[in-house]
């Protein structure tokens, strides 16, 4: 059984959403499901064909956030420290050929988000940059060919 590891945030909020599902979601969905059926005939009833489709996502849903809960490695970010790069840094970048500068935090997998610098660890640059420290230089392999980077700052926040 492999640990999932993400933030103590990232954590809170898969419990979050899986309270959601259950109180909300799975509740409403049920009762769009009996008031289909009070339509009658179910062979040609859209709603209730689309009620159920909803209440498998949702039941599908909560099986692998449940599962994911169960296998969570909460790292603490806050109590850790040190220029080596892990999980949980927060990291500044420069792209060798355009000199862009770019700063990633390295969080678990359902806490990336590109747009908010938030850096899946399971990603090609996360996976380089673990290990590194400041002022190592890396090329990374992405769709678009091989980028070389420097590592400018490592922090945990």
């Amino acid at each position: 059984m492999n640990k999932v590891p993400m933030t103590k945030a990232g954590y809170e909020n898969l419990v979050d959403e899986v309270k959601r599902l259950k109180t909300v979601e799975r509740p409403a969905v049920v009762r769009a499901i009996e008031e289909a059926r009070s339509h009658g005939d179910l062979s040609e009833n859209a709603e209730y064909h689309a009620a159920r489709e909803k209440q498998a996502f949702i039941e599908g849903r909560l099986i692998e956030l449940e599962d994911k809960i169960a296998r969570a490695e909460v790292i603490d970010i806050s109590q850790m420290s040190g220029s080596v790069i892990r999980f949980g840094a927060t990291v500044t970048v420069v792209d060798e050929d355009t000199d862009e500068e770019s700063t990633y935090i390295i969080v678990g997998e359902d806490e990336a988000d590109i747009a908010k610098g938030r850096l899946s660890v399971t990603a090609p640059l996360a996976r380089a940059l673990i290990g590194k420290e400041k002022g190592d230089t890396f090329e990374v392999t992405t769709p678009g060919g091989s980028k070389g980077y420097e590592v400018l700052k490592v922090a945990y926040k």
